[in-house]
């Protein structure tokens, strides 16, 4: 089921279509994203495939394998971009974003201190001009889906 003014269901419906940074991996539950408005490069976004918008109305097959793509991802991060760990993050209260998503976020040695933590949304808010371009994410988006192998978890 989708949902008409939900930006991850409206993606979802163009699935066939998406580019690189909007379809990374996937599996029959989940997908994984590049973000669409952040100055990170490798801020990942796992999505269930379905309109949910609350973690508890997860499937047990969702989330039987929701741990698993956290740390797939959390590896081919580590991977990818170098990064020291990562962050996962999930709220799904943004207009248009309350479908759950789950933000899995590269924190690497070089990244500010004023940026760690929950501040690290900010990265989200920074002007166009510092955002990951489309080809730069759509490139990440191939190198990760190389580390990560085949699709299902």
């Amino acid at each position: 089921m989708t949902v008409p003014d939900c930006y991850p269901c409206g993606r979802e419906a163009e699935f066939g279509r998406l580019p690189p940074r909007e379809c990374i991996a996937f599996d029959e539950h989940w997908r994984v994203a590049h973000g669409i408005t952040t100055a990170l490069p490798g801020w990942l976004v796992l999505l269930p495939r379905r309109h949910v918008t609350a973690i508890a109305d997860l499937t047990d097959a969702e989330a039987a394998t929701l741990g698993i793509w956290q740390v797939r991802l959390s590896r081919a991060l580590h991977r990818v971009t170098g990064c020291v760990k990562s962050y996962v993050v999930q709220f799904a209260e943004a207009e248009g974003f309350a479908h759950v998503h789950f933000h899995i976020v590269p924190r690497s040695e070089s990244l500010s201190p004023e940026c760690r933590g929950p501040a690290v949304f900010d990265l989200l808010r920074r002007p166009e001009q510092e955002r990951v371009t489309a080809g730069d994410a759509d490139r990440l988006a191939l190198s990760l889906r190389a580390h990560l192998g085949p699709s299902s978890p």
